[in-house]
C-alpha cells in the first residue's frame, strides 16, 4: 500500500526524484501506461440504438399481424401496422440519443490543468498526460487530477465527499501510515477528483486512469448488470398472455365456423382478420409518445432522462436511497446562528453560499447588538483564507467551507473590510484546532490578533469577553454551556476572540507563543443545510408509498440531525454504521436482510457496502431508486433498479445514472415519481381502450355466430374499423394529463402485471356494453326491419365507430369521472374523435368511398340518430367508477 510506504522507497520504485521525470521517460511511461482517465462504459451508436427499440415482445405480435395482414391480402393494413411499428422506433432513437447527448454536456470530466515538475521545472500540462512517477504540486481550489502519495504539506485540506461522503474537509500530511487504513484515513494520500480546499502541497503520483480509486470504482460500476424497468417486465407479460388469448380464441372460433358450415377459406379470412384488428398494435406507439411526452415534461424541470423506459422504472420505485451531502443538503456549510456572550442568539436566513439573501433582525437586534454581530463577522472574514465569486450567476466558493461561510455572513450583514491590512497569519491545523491573524486597523491605527477555532481551544487564549456594558472577566463555564446547547442542536461551533499586540516580532513563522491575551466576543453555529423542499419532498414520497433511505459516509450523529429534521427517522434506532454493516454481512445474506428492514439511515458507509444495501433490498422485493452525486455512489446506482444522478456530480455517477437531476434538487424526483406514474396510467388507459374495443368486436361476431345470424362485419370492415379508431384514438390518450390521487395510490408491485382487477373488469364490462348494444341494433335491424345484410352492416359500422370514439372519454381514467376531467387538458382527445367521426360519415355518404368498405349510403339523420347509442357504455362505465370509488374508500378521486 502506497500510504505505509516511505517516500524514499515509493520514489525508488517508481524510480522517480524530486526533480520529476525527464520529458522523455514521461513519454514513454504514457505509451506503455495509456492516459489518465477513467474507463467509460461502451456507448450505443445511433443505428444499435435504432434497432433496439425493435428488441419487444409487443413488436413481435405485430409482426405476426403483419404477416397475417399480407396473407389476407389487406396490404393497406400491413402497410399501417410497419408504419406504427417504425414510427415507434424512430421515436424512441429520437428520444434517447439526444438524452444521451444531453447527459454528455453535463459531463465534466476530470481533465484539468496540472503544475509538474518535469526536468526539474514546474510546467502545466493536461490532467489526462500524467504518468505515475510525475511529482504534483497542488494549490488550493485546485482539483487532485490522480491518486498521489504526499511528500510535502503545508496546512492541506482536502473535500474528499465526492469519494466518501463526507461533508468536512481532511486536513493531510505525509507521514507514512502503520497500520492498514480505510480510503477515509489515508491522510497521506490525496485521489482523483477530490478538490484541495486549503493549504498546498506536493506529492508524487502513484496511480492513475482505471487504477485510481475513482478507476476502481469506475471499472465495477461497468461490470454491474442493468436491471430491467417494470414496464419492460410488465409489457412482457402483457405480450405474453395476450398472444395465448388470442391463439386460444383463433382455434376456438375456426372450430365453431367450421362446425357451423362454413369454407375453410371463409374461415381463415375472418379469424385472421378479426384477430388482426383485435391485436392493439397502436399501444407502442402510444407507449413510446406516452413515455417521450413525460420525459419531455421532465426535461423542462431539469430531469434529463436518458432512456425512454426510466420514466415509468421512476413512478414504480418503492425506495429512494439517497445520498446525504449534496443531495438532501446544499454540501454548502452555513452561518445559521450567531450567539452573543450575554446569551442572546439570532438567525440568519439563507442557505449555501449566497449572499444575496441579506438578513434583517428588525427592532430585535439594538444597537450593542449590532455592533457585537458585526465584529464577529469582520473578524470571521478577516481570518480567512476562502474566496467567494459569481460565476453564471451562481455564487461559488473556493477554499475551506468554514471560510467561506464566513465570508458569506459578512456579506449578508454588510460588513467593510476596507480599513483592515493583513500583517501575517497562522494557518488553520486540525491539530491545532484553530486559525489566527495579525492585521492592522487603520481607522484606529492599532495592530491586533483575532483567532478563530473550536470554543475549548479558543477559550485557551481568553482572560475576558465582551458584554452589553464593555468587556468583563470570561466566565468559561457560561461560554461552555452555549456551546453545548448549540452542538446539541446539530451546529458546528466557531468561537471567535481578538486582542490588541503592538507589536510582532518578524521571523518565518508564528505560534501560539506570538498570541496575546484575548477577548471571547461570541459562537457561530454551522450547518451543512437541508434543501429547502427536502423535507417537503421526503413528506411527499412517504404519502406516495415509497420508503426514504439516507445512505452516507457522514458521521452518524450528522445524519441522524439531518434524518429527523427530515422525518426520514424519528428516534437513534433507525440509524447504522458501516461497522454494523460489515458486522451484519458476515452472517449472510437472510440475516443482513432482516437487519435492514429496521434501518432508515446508513452512516461511514463504503461504496461497496451502498451496494450491498441495494443488492438486500432488491432482494426483499423493493424496486429501488438511487440518488447520489459522488463517485462513491456509482456502484449503487448501477446496480439500483434506477439510478439517479445529480448534475454537478461526478462524471462517473451521471454515466452510470438512468436520468440525471440537473439543478440537483431532490424534490424534483417528486415530480419524476409523479410524471412516472402518470405515464404508466395512460400506458394502462391506452390498453384499457384498445383491448375493450377489440374484444368488443369480438364478442359481436362470436354472438352473430351462436345466434346463426350472418357475419356482422366482413374482413375489410372489421380491419377498417380497427384502423380509423385504434389506430388514432389510442394516440391521444398518452397526451392525458391526469394526475387526481396519484401521489396517494400505493406502489405497484414489481411482480404485478398489467392485468389486475381493475383493468379486466373493467375492459371485460365496457367490451360487454358495447358489443351487446350493437347486437342489439344488429338484430332489431336484420331479423325485425328485415334490412338487407350490407345495409346492416353500414349501420352497425357507424354505431361501432361512434361509440368506440365516444368510449375514450371513460378510459381517459380508470377512477375518475369523465365529468371531472376537463377537456383542455387534452385537446387531443375531441381532435381525434371529430376527425375519425367525420372521415366515417363521409366514407358513407360517398358512394364510390362506400363501395371501396362494401358499404351502403345511408340517410345523415339515421346516423346522427345512432349517436344516442353511445349513451349505454358511457353510463355503464360512470355507474362502474362509482363503485370502485365506493369501494376503494377514496373520495379524492372526485376532486380534480
Amino acid at each position: 500500500m502506497w500510504y505505509q510506504k516511505t517516500i524514499e522507497d515509493i520514489f525508488s520504485e517508481l524510480d522517480t526524484s524530486k526533480k520529476g521525470l525527464s520529458k522523455s521517460e514521461f513519454s514513454r511511461r504514457l505509451k506503455k501506461d495509456g492516459p489518465n482517465v477513467l474507463p467509460k462504459g461502451k456507448q450505443d451508436g445511433l443505428i444499435k440504438i435504432f434497432f433496439m427499440q425493435f428488441v419487444s415482445p409487443i413488436i413481435a405480435i405485430l409482426i405476426v399481424a403483419i404477416v397475417l395482414a399480407l396473407i389476407v391480402s389487406e396490404y393497406i393494413d400491413a402497410i399501417f401496422i410497419f408504419a406504427v411499428i417504425m414510427i415507434n422506433g424512430i421515436l424512441g432513437t429520437v428520444q434517447e440519443y439526444a438524452a444521451e447527448k444531453s447527459a454528455e454536456k453535463l459531463q465534466e470530466m476530470i481533465k484539468v490543468t496540472v503544475c509538474v515538475i518535469r526536468d526539474g521545472e514546474k510546467v502545466e500540462v493536461d490532467s489526462k498526460d500524467l504518468v505515475p512517477g510525475d511529482i504534483v504540486v497542488l494549490n488550493s481550489g485546485g482539483k487532485v487530477p490522480a491518486d498521489i502519495r504526499l511528500f510535502e504539506e503545508d496546512s492541506l485540506v482536502v473535500d474528499e465527499s465526492i469519494l466518501t461522503g463526507e461533508s468536512e474537509g481532511r486536513e493531510k500530511n505525509s507521514r507514512v501510515a502503520e497500520t492498514e487504513l480505510a480510503v477515509s484515513d489515508r491522510d497521506n494520500m490525496l485521489y482523483a477528483g477530490t478538490v484541495v480546499l486549503s493549504g498546498r502541497g506536493m506529492g508524487v503520483v502513484v496511480e492513475t486512469g482505471a487504477s485510481t480509486e475513482i478507476g476502481k470504482i469506475a471499472d465495477k460500476v461497468m461490470t454491474v448488470d442493468d436491471a430491467a424497468s417494470p414496464l419492460v417486465i410488465r409489457i412482457g407479460k402483457f405480450s405474453k398472455q395476450l398472444s395465448g388469448v388470442f391463439l386460444i380464441f383463433a382455434l376456438l372460433l375456426s372450430m365453431v365456423l367450421y362446425y357451423k358450415g362454413y369454407m375453410l377459406k371463409e374461415i381463415f379470412f375472418s379469424v385472421v382478420a378479426l384477430t388482426v384488428s383485435a391485436i392493439p398494435e397502436g399501444l407502442s406507439t402510444a407507449m413510446t409518445i406516452a413515455l417521450s411526452i413525460s420525459s419531455h415534461r421532465m426535461a423542462k424541470k431539469n430531469v434529463i432522462v436518458k432512456k425512454l423506459n426510466s420514466v415509468e422504472s421512476l413512478g414504480s420505485c418503492s425506495v429512494i436511497a439517497s445520498d446525504k451531502t449534496g443531495t438532501l443538503t446544499v454540501n454548502e456549510q452555513t452561518a445559521k446562528v450567531v450567539m452573543l456572550p450575554w446569551g442572546d442568539s439570532y438567525y440568519v436566513k439563507g442557505a449555501g453560499y449566497n449572499p444575496e439573501i441579506k438578513t434583517d433582525f428588525g427592532d430585535s437586534l439594538n444597537r450593542v447588538n449590532k455592533e457585537q454581530m458585526n465584529l464577529i463577522a469582520k473578524l470571521g472574514a478577516l481570518n480567512n483564507e476562502g474566496e467567494l465569486k459569481c460565476e453564471n450567476n451562481k455564487w461559488v466558493g473556493i477554499g475551506d467551507s468554514i471560510d467561506v461561510a464566513f465570508l458569506v455572513l459578512g456579506e449578508k450583514l454588510g460588513c467593510n473590510l476596507n480599513g483592515y491590512k493583513i500583517i501575517t497569519r497562522i494557518p488553520y491545523e486540525s491539530r491545532k484546532k484553530y486559525s489566527a491573524v495579525y492585521y492592522h486597523n487603520k481607522e484606529k491605527n492599532e495592530n491586533y490578533f483575532t483567532i478563530k477555532g473550536s470554543v475549548e481551544k479558543v477559550l485557551q487564549f481568553c482572560d475576558k469577553m465582551s458584554m452589553e456594558k464593555g468587556n468583563v472577566k470570561i466566565n468559561k463555564a457560561k461560554i461552555k454551556k452555549q456551546n453545548e446547547e448549540l452542538a446539541s442542536s446539530g451546529y458546528r461551533v466557531i468561537a471567535l476572540a481578538y486582542g490588541k499586540k503592538k507589536e510582532l516580532e518578524s521571523k518565518s513563522s508564528y505560534d501560539e507563543e506570538d498570541l496575546p491575551k484575548m477577548v471571547f466576543v461570541g459562537l457561530v453555529g454551522f450547518v451543512d443545510p437541508i434543501r429547502e423542499d427536502a423535507i417537503e419532498a421526503v413528506e411527499f414520497c412517504k404519502n406516495a408509498g415509497v420508503k426514504v433511505y439516507m445512505i452516507t459516509g457522514d458521521h452518524p450523529l450528522t445524519a441522524y440531525y439531518i434524518g429527523e429534521k427530515l422525518g426520514i427517522v424519528s428516534d437513534s434506532d433507525g440509524v447504522v454504521t458501516g461497522e454494523e454493516i460489515e458486522e451484519k454481512l458476515k452472517l449472510g445474506e437472510e440475516k443482513f436482510d432482516e437487519f435492514l428492514k429496521k434501518v432508515r439511515i446508513c452512516a461511514r458507509t463504503t461504496p461497496m457496502q451502498k451496494l450491498e444495501i441495494v443488492e438486500s433490498l432488491k432482494r426483499q422485493g423493493e424496486f429501488v431508486a438511487v440518488t447520489g452525486d459522488g463517485v462513491n455512489d456509482a456502484p449503487a446506482l448501477k446496480s439500483a433498479n434506477i439510478g439517479i444522478a445529480m448534475g454537478s456530480g461526478s462524471d462517473v455517477t451521471k454515466e452510470t445514472g438512468d436520468m440525471i437531476i440537473a439543478d440537483d434538487n431532490f424534490s424534483t424526483i417528486v415530480t419524476g415519481i409523479k410524471e412516472g406514474r402518470k405515464a404508466y396510467n395512460n400506458i394502462r388507459n391506452v390498453i384499457y381502450l384498445l383491448l375493450s374495443t377489440g374484444f368488443s368486436e369480438i364478442i359481436l361476431f362470436v354472438l352473430s355466430i351462436i345466434c346463426n345470424m350472418p357475419m356482422p362485419l366482413t374482413a375489410v370492415q372489421f380491419l377498417w374499423l380497427n384502423l380509423i379508431t385504434n389506430g388514432i384514438q389510442d394516440n391521444a390518450l398518452a397526451f392525458e394529463k391526469n394526475g387526481v390521487g396519484i401521489m396517494k395510490d400505493k406502489v405497484r408491485s414489481t411482480k404485478e402485471g398489467v392485468f389486475d382487477d381493475l383493468l379486466v373488469s373493467e375492459i371485460l364490462i365496457s367490451a360487454a356494453a358495447i358489443a351487446l348494444t350493437v347486437f342489439g341494433l344488429y338484430n332489431y335491424l336484420y331479423n325485425v326491419k328485415d334490412l338487407n345484410i350490407d345495409t346492416v352492416r353500414t349501420y352497425i359500422m357507424v354505431v361501432m365507430v361512434f361509440m368506440e370514439n365516444i368510449h375514450i372519454f371513460n378510459c381517459r381514467s380508470e377512477k375518475v369521472s369523465m365529468f371531472m376531467l376537463k377537456i383542455k387538458d387534452n385537446y387531443f382527445v375531441i381532435t381525434t374523435l371529430v376527425m375519425t367521426s367525420i372521415l366515417q360519415v363521409i366514407i358513407v355518404l360517398v358512394p364510390n368511398m362506400a363501395k371501396v368498405f362494401e358499404l351502403k349510403t345511408i340517410p345523415l339523420t339515421d346516423m346522427l340518430s345512432l349517436l344516442l347509442l353511445t349513451l349505454p357504455v358511457l353510463l355503464t362505465m360512470e355507474i362502474y367508477k362509482v363503485f370502485i370509488r365506493a369501494r376503494d374508500g377514496k373520495r379524492r378521486y372526485h376532486k380534480p
